[in-house]
């Protein structure tokens, strides 16, 4: 949609304020609202707002920074309709000089997939965010929904309130494909449709956004972080992606002739993201606590491999694409809600491309289940493990120069900035599980 067409719609509409969204460094939705006669001068020029205040964007001799939005992704907010009714627009992030912000994710995103085009491809992803609904009552915080599991009919509440995300994911534009339960107790998947980087990404911020504010409606609390209870399956958000081969106009994953059909520039995409992983777990793992789901036991991937038939792999190629040329697709298991979505599809296409750039060639598949493995067997199989931290994972992306210089030197001197903050934080905390193991020992 045009910017004209917007201002159209506004009016056909009845629309009386904007929503202007965009995320900071983490992926946390930010948003400065407008009065509907506004609007034209935002799109023409901008909203003015103050990057210093925004985590990760900004020093305050430099905050000078501007909103502008998309029009492509206008969309009416169903339940904002109380003394008018409210529309969305998301906003990339402009610099006082009018050149895009290196410290936008948006336009970091947007760069990956414009120097992927250049050379010849689009990037496809189809994420599984997976999400808990708690109770807001008590003191606990993390009091299940329900108590069903993996594909298990919801009850009724946990019924009521999915079908009210869904359905307000709709007034977006995103085509929900299934929602079911998982495998935690209050614990729930909604997946849509495969398409281009930056469109998904929208869409998953959009659906942290409808998920959140609908749970409140509800008074229940919705969140992506990756393991809220101790001995309960953590919240991973599983990626499918493939490259579109734009002059060919077919998906470049695909040749029948090969094993797994797929492509050698699929296998050289897998062996570029196996080969960075470890640093590009600081952004798609991006917590202390990402690390608390990466351990065997439950599902979540552990070791650095691929695979057809393995589930615990790291890479796995889905089997059921034989017949659908199209739909050929390799799936990337570690990353997490948590994690900024512009962020992670970069770094994602970055080390997939490079794998293409340089011809690489991934590793033997491992389709044997990995964690019956011994120590020694793993080592005979060149079978590497993930970062089991936070600080692990940002000692590793120091070291990359690749994931570096897709972030810029801007984002990604804060992110390292922002992120060690966070681990020396943590690094202080006294846990309940210390107290009741050290506390009488000692």
């Amino acid at each position: 949609m045009e910017a004209g067409k917007v201002l159209e719609q506004v009016k056909k509409e009845d629309i009386k304020f904007i929503t202007l969204q965009f995320t900071d460094l983490l992926g946390v939705i930010k948003e400065v609202i407008i009065p509907v006669e506004r609007l034209e001068g935002a799109l023409r020029d901008g909203v003015w707002f103050d990057g210093s205040s925004v985590e990760g964007f900004a020093r305050i001799q430099e905050s000078d920074l501007f909103l502008k939005p998309d029009a492509t992704t206008y969309a009416i907010v169903p339940w904002l309709s109380e003394d008018g009714k409210s529309a969305r627009l998301i906003c990339d992030i402009y610099g006082a000089d009018g050149k895009p912000f290196e410290g936008d994710p948006r336009y970091i995103l947007k760069q990956a997939a414009a120097k992927a085009a250049k050379e010849g491809f689009e990037y496809n992803v189809g994420p599984e965010p997976e999400f808990y609904l708690f109770r807001t009552d008590g003191e606990k915080r993390t009091t299940p929904i329900d108590y069903s599991g993996y594909f298990d009919l919801s009850s009724h509440e946990g019924y009521k309130v999915i079908k009210k995300i869904v359905g307000a994911l709709e007034y977006f534009g995103i085509n929900v494909e299934a929602s079911h339960h998982e495998v935690g107790f209050g614990q729930y998947e909604i997946d849509f449709h495969y398409g281009g980087c930056l469109d998904i990404a929208d869409k998953v911020l959009t659906l942290k956004y409808c998920a959140k504010k609908i749970a409140q409606m509800h008074n229940l609390h919705a969140t992506f972080m990756p393991k809220p209870v101790i001995g309960r399956a953590g919240s991973g958000m599983h990626v499918h992606q493939s490259l579109y081969d734009i002059k060919k106009k077919a998906n470049a994953f695909y040749d029948k002739e090969h094993k797994y059909n797929l492509s050698k520039i699929a296998y050289n995409f897998i062996a570029g993201q196996i080969k960075h992983i470890g640093a590009m777990c600081a952004i798609v793992c991006p917590t202390v606590n990402s690390y608390k789901r990466l351990v065997t036991g439950y599902e979540a991937p552990v070791y650095v491999t691929w695979a057809a038939m393995n589930r615990s792999a790291l890479l796995r190629v889905p089997k059921w694409f034989k017949a659908k040329p199209e739909a050929a697709r390799i799936e990337l298991r570690c990353p997490d809600p948590a994690c900024n979505p512009y962020l992670a599809f970069a770094v994602m296409l970055k080390a997939g491309m490079e794998g293409v750039k340089n011809n690489l060639t991934p590793p033997e598949p491992v389709e044997e289940d990995i964690y019956s493995l011994d120590d020694e067997s793993r080592v005979r199989k060149n079978i590497d493990a993930l970062p089991t931290s936070l600080l692990e994972a940002l000692e590793k992306l120091k070291k990359d120069k690749t994931l570096q210089e897709v972030l810029g030197e801007h984002l990604f001197e804060r992110y390292i900035n922002v992120k060690t903050k966070e681990w020396n934080e943590f690094k202080k905390q006294v846990t309940g599980w210390e107290i009741d193991t050290y506390l009488d020992t000692f």
